[in-house]
């Protein structure tokens, strides 16, 4: 017996503006949506797909009432395919991401980031050839 990593749940006080945000930094779609609840992923999940084989995990936004109060212990991160690191900070920055600073210090060869509601992620090395 087994498990699948399936879905990456993330609480929120918005879900449809973070499901846009992330939707367009990483060309997902929204696949599901309800009360309070958007999913979005590169694909739709059958059952029969998941049990043959580990796929990538959806992203679920969740709406709750209090907003973001600490670091995440947990976050994405994501790597540049078609563009350099920096323009493609450039690119989230328009979208709404903001920089931010965990104590990573200057000489990183990745970027720490925010998403609208101020959850952490980081642009690592593009992989643009």
């Amino acid at each position: 017996m087994t498990s699948r990593f399936t879905e990456l749940a993330v609480d929120c006080r918005d879900p449809e503006r973070l499901a846009t945000f992330w939707c367009e930094a990483l060309d997902f779609k929204v696949i599901d949506q309800g009360e309070g609840t958007v999913e979005i992923g590169s694909w739709v999940p059958t059952a029969e797909a998941v049990r043959d084989r580990q796929m990538p995990p959806t992203l679920l936004f969740l709406q709750v009432p209090e907003g973001k109060s600490v670091k995440n212990r947990l976050h994405l991160d994501i790597s540049p395919i078609d563009c350099s690191t920096d323009e493609e900070v450039t690119r989230l920055l328009a979208l709404g991401a903001s920089r931010i600073d965990v104590g990573q210090g200057p000489d990183r060869s990745w970027v720490v980031m925010a998403d609208p509601e101020g959850n952490e992620f980081c642009v690592l090395r593009s992989l643009d050839g």
